[in-house]
């Protein structure tokens, strides 16, 4: 099995979830905290060239409703996007796992599974 990257924060309900379910198929995985560790523009731009920035960016955080509208609609394509990110981790969706070649973006139980077989 390739290796697996959880991508979060400790505290998030939705990271923990993934994390839990991770332990419970005795799935070996690393965990990389975007608190401690930060997170590179070159990887906020793998993952939106795989997925689309608008799936990375997390428009239903308390981070995205605590900016200001101008900011918001300042966010119109992948650059500002990026920049945003960088700037404040916590409007990153989580988890983000990286399996089998493959980029999980937020909880999906039935989804993480399949992609363990």
């Amino acid at each position: 099995m390739a290796d697996i990257i959880v991508y979060g924060i400790p505290n998030c309900d939705t990271t923990k979830k993934a994390l839990v379910l991770l332990k419970k198929y005795k799935v070996d995985f690393s965990f990389h905290d975007y608190k401690e560790n930060g997170i590179t523009p070159q990887k906020l731009e793998a993952w939106c060239k795989k997925t689309g920035w608008e799936i990375i960016l997390n428009k239903r955080s308390t981070t995205w409703r605590e900016l200001d509208e101008v900011e918001q609609k300042n966010i119109t394509g992948q650059p500002a996007a990026i920049k945003l990110m960088l700037k404040s981790n916590s409007i990153i969706k989580r988890p983000i796992i990286e399996i089998n070649n493959h980029l999980l973006v937020g909880f999906n139980e039935k989804e993480i599974i399949k992609h363990l077989k």
